[in-house]
């Protein structure tokens, strides 16, 4: 590969880089104010089903922050609105499921999911950010893993304990397995279709798997994370993110990823040994971390690169999204002091 690929994809690859590439969850979001001039008059779905305004929010950081990937302005829980769950996002309360899926019957009585002509809007909309990008920086497509979006599809919206998602699992695994068999399929064509349409890299999103134990994640979960990147085969770097995963990271690492994402639960040192040194790792600053004076942050920063040690292959994010309360100056001198630090 010629050495002018995109940062990004060469730290996947665990390529040496001149800096260490540093884009950020949410980057497109609450906290810039021309992204909440345009929730001001569009809800959270009619955004993501218009490609003009998707391909709009998805390109505001990019130049704005000089982040060295766009990351696709979309929703996790898209690809199961098709399945007839009855998905809304209401007034400051985020996403619910007013028809939640806790039985056998539930899962049997799912409409298919045709992503082509479902989903076709996200894909249109990639192939609107590419253009716009011109090769700038590349571009980030995303999807939830199968156990993250079952748990929306389950509880009927977010949750502390998952006592729902749990109980199903648990009291009646057929039909939680025929229901991640449902979600796997469609994550992996989505992905799938969105690499198609030009998507360079992709992130899976599986941010509630921490809520479980090693046990249920390697029975529950691991085969199907597994096979939607399994499915993918290589068409596109693949990483793969959770919270809360400390004693998950090895189990991530067999279900799969060119890149692995760590919380701040865990030290980047720490976490790259239990996911290992062939393969990259994405990570780790507190989003909390933001809301202080640059010059605190700034040591947080310093603490993660000696963590990683020059070492090919870490990609700077936070732990996860940036926080709606965040500064917009703050992220941006995040994002210059990475490059400053971490220059070699």
């Amino acid at each position: 590969m010629p050495p002018t690929d995109p940062l990004l994809l060469r730290a996947a690859r665990r390529e040496p880089t001149a800096v260490t590439p540093v884009w950020l969850m949410r980057q497109a979001g609450r906290y810039l104010p021309e992204y909440r001039a345009l929730r001001a008059r569009h809800g959270v779905l009619e955004l993501c089903k218009s490609p003009r305004d998707a391909a709009e929010v998805t390109l505001q950081p990019v130049d704005r922050l000089g982040v060295d990937a766009a990351i696709l302005f979309a929703d996790i829980l898209l690809v199961v609105e098709p399945l007839g769950v009855g998905l809304e996002f209401a007034q400051g309360e985020g996403p619910v499921i007013h028809r939640p899926v806790r039985s056998a019957a539930a899962v049997a009585g799912l409409a298919p999911v045709d992503v082509a002509s479902d989903l076709g809007f996200v894909f249109e909309t990639v192939r609107l950010v590419r253009r716009a990008l011109a090769g700038r920086v590349p571009l980030i497509g995303f999807a939830g893993a199968p156990f993250t979006v079952a748990s929306y599809v389950v509880e009927g919206g977010p949750s502390r304990d998952y006592v729902h998602t749990k109980r199903l699992m648990y009291e009646a695994p057929d039909a939680w397995h025929r229901l991640m068999a449902i979600l796997a399929g469609a994550t992996a064509a989505y992905l799938g279709g969105q690499i198609a349409a030009g998507a360079q890299a992709v992130q899976l999103f599986d941010s509630w798997v921490g809520v479980l134990a090693p046990d249920d994640y390697r029975e529950f979960v691991l085969p199907y994370t597994r096979a939607v990147i399994a499915a993918l085969d290589g068409a596109a770097p693949v990483i793969h993110f959770g919270t809360g995963t400390a004693a998950l990271l090895p189990l991530m690492r067999e279900a799969g990823g060119d890149v692995i994402g760590l919380d701040w639960r865990v030290d980047l040192d720490a976490g790259w040994a239990a996911v290992g040194h062939d393969r990259g790792v994405q990570g780790n600053l507190d989003p909390v971390a933001l809301l202080a004076r640059p010059a605190v942050f700034r040591e947080r920063v310093k603490a993660i690169l000696a963590r990683a040690g020059g070492r090919p292959g870490h990609v700077f994010n936070l732990g996860h999204g940036v926080l709606k309360e965040t500064p917009v100056e703050h992220v941006r001198a995040l994002v210059d002091m990475v490059h400053e630090l971490s220059a070699r």
